[in-house]
């Protein structure tokens, strides 16, 4: 199980996403724990069983322990977040963010890896699932931090390509049963 049996498994119209696959895990200026936390926060935010599952052995070879759940608790965490800020952001009436969220989000603060990778996986989490308010409070953050935009720019290109791995495989997987 690995990245490339996913890039194996992409079809042909979908070269280009084999390629930005590939290219992902051999030229990203990213840490090793920072690439390898996002990608499995975003296959796990990407939903599919198969990604999911060939992103997580990999990562698991690359990651502490520690890391492993770290990335899993920023797309467990995200899945929630960008629900509720994302609604807050978009029904239009200010007075809404001025409410408390009264949602649990403790692993925030204490995540168990270094906070700027775990501000980094959510911030990929939250491109993948659309929230804006979530992006621009995680890429102030990061920025805060010292990250540079290349850095936090190359998160979003793994969001955007895992998703597009998911979303391939998943069709495929569909018109298979047709």
């Amino acid at each position: 199980m690995s990245i490339d049996a996913l890039k194996e498994a992409l079809p042909a119209y979908a070269k280009d996403i084999r390629l930005n696959l590939g290219s992902l895990v051999t030229t990203s200026p990213l840490t090793g724990q920072q690439l390898w936390g996002t990608l499995l926060a975003c296959a796990m935010a990407a939903r599919s069983p198969r990604v999911v599952a060939e992103v997580a052995a990999e990562a698991a070879e690359n990651l502490t322990p520690e890391a492993v759940q770290a990335a899993k608790a920023a797309a467990s965490i995200m899945a929630m977040n960008n629900v509720y800020y994302r609604s807050v952001h978009l029904i239009g009436d200010d007075t809404y963010a001025t409410l408390p969220a009264r949602l649990r989000m403790t692993v925030i603060g204490k995540p168990g890896v270094d906070k700027v990778d775990f501000e980094l996986w959510s911030l990929a989490v939250s491109a993948l699932n659309g929230c804006g308010r979530c992006l621009e409070s995680h890429e102030r953050t990061l920025r805060e931090a010292g990250m540079p935009r290349e850095q936090i720019q190359e998160a979003i290109r793994i969001a955007a390509t895992v998703n597009a791995v998911a979303a391939t495989l998943e069709a495929e997987a569909a018109l298979a049963t047709v």
